[in-house]
């Protein structure tokens, strides 16, 4: 009979066939000591089975273990790692779920990292502190622990977000394993049921000999990552490098290019071209205030020149919106600032163009102050010096025409003199005429008759270019120097002294008026203008202001002008007005009305009144003064 246990031990025939032989036996009436015999061999054939079970199960598992470390080595993604880790634990231990949480080091925490077999959001996002739960003794203690029944499990401490999540996700049984490096716990491996399961020391050393391979595989996961990305890196540092040093040769032949147009002679123009053959676009030049050089600019932004500050500020290329800026200055003012319109941002070239042109205009600029000074002795010596011999051949030297109407004007800087005498120098180059610093002023001899709207304009463009006040008078130059000859000579260099000292004397003025930043002349400033200006015209005076009156009362034989200087003297009172005159006062408010539509609605504003009635007195003076037929 002990050869039939053999054979049910051949087929691994189950548990409950083990009894057949002895119910045969009993059903054949053996005696007891045979009964007894065979229940002794079958307890010693169930030991072999349940031996042979175990080694069966071990030989599985281990060659699971050897296929999971395959399976492992050939990974190279890291989140392709943990996803196998985590799906061979649950087909090792033929759990319902399968989990593992990784170590939060910023945080302090684990965090679930893979899940396989999972059905809750909840429990997917599920972060447990150190020490918490099941999963935080483990991280917490680098010690596998197994429960049969979770929340009737008094080891762990129970949160109620843990608690919800588990619940949630239907947990009743859960073994966890530390994942370890060294004597580091970098997260923990976990198998779980939906129904209550003890788990044998064989499962936790299964899982935990499958976590000792998955924590290998996490570490040589990294490092390959981290050797891919040092890899990648030092790629695109050598392409970077690569591409730096394309760029510095290119930049560097745009800059010998550039440097053989200056030296040829060539200007700006020649280098703004060179940069747009380059790098393509369009470029735009500025100068020290913002005007174009050469390039269309249009319609600027505020924030470019705030951009040229800031390219000035940190000595290189700044970028606004679609546009490349590059700004050099001189002593803290600026120079000149590139605008570059283009898909190529090769900022060195840029750069290296502002360098050249800043240099140009640098030279530009000395070759200014020479000629300048010329300019400026030749204007000294007419002012102070008229009678100096050869002043008209030192002016057409310098491509004066003397026998064209000239315009002095005297400007109030407020003490700026370089820059003030660096901007009437340029101007006086530009149109054709001559500049002097003298003290706290500056004094232009320029083409133009009209002295008022020259004035005007010079104080106008160097206050801003100042970004304070500068006062300017004009006066015109009385004569011309038509022909060489020592007479005319001398009287149009006493002509230029004279102009000098009215438009001085307006200048003075207009401070005085309280006008800084102004500009006029003896005309433009009315009365005060008579007592300024050496001409005195009184004529042109009356005729501006009280001109139409007079015209009106010649063409209709009216008394305006008559019933204008009376009302003046009675303090202006129409009654009065009309006693004096013997008339009525309806009539006196009627020409009143008349003179209003003749003069302006504001000549009884006290500054016009005063001009007004000075014009009357003046005008009077006159008629008194012709010669009667």
């Amino acid at each position: 009979m002990a050869r039939r246990f053999l054979e049910l031990l051949a087929r691994e025939a189950s548990a409950v066939e083990f009894e057949g032989p002895i119910i045969e036996a009993r059903a054949a009436g053996a005696d007891p000591a045979e009964i007894e015999e065979l229940e002794r061999a079958k307890v010693e054939a169930l030991k072999v089975r349940d031996m042979l079970k175990r080694r069966a199960r071990r030989e599985a598992e281990l060659s699971a273990l050897y296929d999971t470390a395959g399976d492992l080595a050939a990974l190279r993604d890291l989140d392709a790692v943990l996803e196998a880790i985590v799906h061979r634990a649950r087909q090792l231990l033929a759990t319902d779920i399968a989990y593992m949480t990784l170590h939060d080091p910023e945080r302090g925490d684990t965090y679930m990292r893979v899940t396989d077999g999972s059905i809750s959001a909840k429990f997917r996002a599920l972060r447990l502190a150190m020490g918490h739960g099941l999963g935080g003794l483990v991280a917490q203690t680098a010690t596998p622990y197994a429960t049969a029944d979770y929340f009737a499990d008094s080891r762990f401490k129970h949160q109620e977000h843990i608690d919800e999540a588990v619940t949630e996700e239907g947990l009743v049984a859960i073994l966890g394993v530390p994942l370890r490096l060294g004597q580091r716990v970098i997260g923990v491996l976990m198998a779980a049921n939906r129904s209550a399961r003890p788990f044998h020391q064989e499962e936790v050393s299964l899982l935990a000999s499958l976590a000792a391979h998955a924590a290998i595989a996490i570490d040589n996961a990294r490092l390959l990552q981290e050797t891919r990305n040092a890899l990648e890196e030092l790629s695109q540092a050598h392409k970077t490098a690569r591409e730096h040093g394309a760029a510095v040769e290119r930049a560097a032949l745009a800059h010998d290019r550039m440097t053989s147009l200056v030296l040829r002679g060539g200007g700006i123009e020649d280098v703004a071209a060179v940069v747009t053959d380059v790098l393509g676009g369009s470029l735009a030049v500025l100068d020290d205030l913002g005007r174009a050089i050469c390039g269309d600019v249009g319609e600027l932004d505020p924030g470019v020149f705030e951009a040229a500050q800031a390219s000035r500020a940190l000595g290189r290329t700044v970028r606004r919106g679609d546009l490349l800026i590059a700004s050099v200055d001189v002593g803290g003012e600026p120079l000149c600032t590139l605008i570059l319109r283009s898909d190529d941002a090769d900022e060195r070239i840029l750069e290296r163009a502002a360098l050249v042109c800043a240099l140009l205009l640098l030279f530009r600029r000395s070759v200014a102050e020479a000629e300048g000074r010329v300019r400026g002795e030749l204007l000294d010596d007419l002012i102070s010096r008229p009678d100096s011999p050869g002043l008209a051949d030192r002016a057409r030297r310098l491509g004066m025409d003397l026998g064209a109407p000239h315009v002095v004007v005297v400007v109030k800087h407020g003490g700026q003199r370089e820059r003030a005498a660096f901007w009437a120098s340029s101007e006086a180059a530009v149109r054709h005429g001559l500049a002097a610093g003298r003290g706290e002023e500056v004094v232009l001899l320029l083409p133009g008759d009209d002295p008022g709207r020259l004035a005007r304009r010079v104080a106008a463009e160097l206050t801003s270019s100042l970004h304070s006040p500068a006062t300017a008078g004009a006066a015109k130059v009385a004569g011309a120097w038509a022909q060489p000859g020592r007479q005319k000579e001398t009287g149009g260099a006493h002509a230029v002294a004279a102009a000098y000292q009215e438009a001085r004397r307006c200048a003075d003025a207009l401070i005085a008026l309280g006008r800084e930043g102004d500009g006029a002349g003896a005309v433009e400033l009315g009365f005060v203008g008579l007592l300024m200006g050496d001409g005195r015209d009184v004529r042109g005076f009356v005729t501006r202001v009280i001109g139409p009156l007079i015209e009106y009362d010649a063409r209709r034989g009216t008394a305006l002008a008559e019933t204008l200087t009376t009302y003046f003297g009675t303090g202006g009172s129409p009654s009065r007005t009309a006693e004096a005159l013997h008339i009525h006062v309806n009539t006196v408010t009627q020409r009143l009305d008349r003179v209003a539509k003749l003069l302006g609605e504001d000549w009884t504003d006290p500054e016009r009144a005063l001009e007004i009635q000075l014009a009357l007195r003046l005008h009077r003076l006159g008629r008194t003064a012709e010669p009667h037929s």
